[in-house]
Parts: structure tokens; C-alpha cells; sequence
């Protein structure tokens, strides 16, 4: 399923609607030029469908055209990032040691 993604600047979010009255989100806050991720949540039924990563992927491409670095703050973020280094050019340098240390679950 291709999932739309909304973004509200105003509020910092990164929204899909997955129904009526129910969105998946990512949280965000922008500050000296870096793009802080401090949130991310799916509901439990949507898991494992590919809906945060979308979002991230998302995130990853605005970062890029708007020239701003990110510091993935959640843990999602941080997972999302140790399993794609192909995004890594948009991460701040200072995050790369967090996202280098942080462990995947087996």
C-alpha cells in the first residue's frame, strides 16, 4: 500500500492517515539548521507494514532539499539510520556516533 504523506510545518509533523481519525506521525523540531526527529509513532495494528519507514524516507528527502542536517532523537529514528547508511549524508556529524552505537534487536 502506498501511504500519503501530509506534513504540518506549523505543528512539526509528518502525518499518514491510516483512517479515519487514526494517523501515523513523526515529530520534529528545527533548530540552527538541524532537524531534531524526537518522535515517531505507529499504532500497534499498522506495525511491521513499512508505515514509519515511509514517513522517515520522507523526512530524509525534505532534509535534503532543504539543506538541513538531522539528529535522529528516538529510537525509531535511530534504528531507521543504522539500517539505512545510504541516508546518512543528511545526518549531522555529531549523531553519527549514536547511530553507530545503537544496537539493533535480534
Amino acid at each position: 500500500m502506498a501511504y500519503e504523506v501530509i506534513h504540518r510545518p506549523r505543528i512539526g509533523k509528518f502525518l499518514i492517515r491510516l483512517e479515519p481519525g487514526k494517523f501515523a506521525f513523526l515529530g520534529y523540531t528545527i533548530k540552527d539548521n538541524k532537524l531534531y526527529i524526537e518522535s515517531t509513532y505507529t499504532p500497534p495494528e499498522y506495525r511491521g507494514r513499512g508505515v514509519a519507514a515511509r514517513l522517515m524516507e520522507t523526512v530524509v528527502k525534505w532534509a535534503r532539499k532543504e539543506g538541513l542536517k538531522v539528529v535522529p532523537a528516538c529510537s525509531y529514528s535511530l534504528y531507521f539510520f543504522k539500517k539505512h547508511e545510504e541516508a546518512w549524508d543528511v545526518l549531522d556529524p555529531e549523531a553519527t556516533s549514536s547511530v553507530r552505537s545503537f544496537e539493533l534487536r535480534k
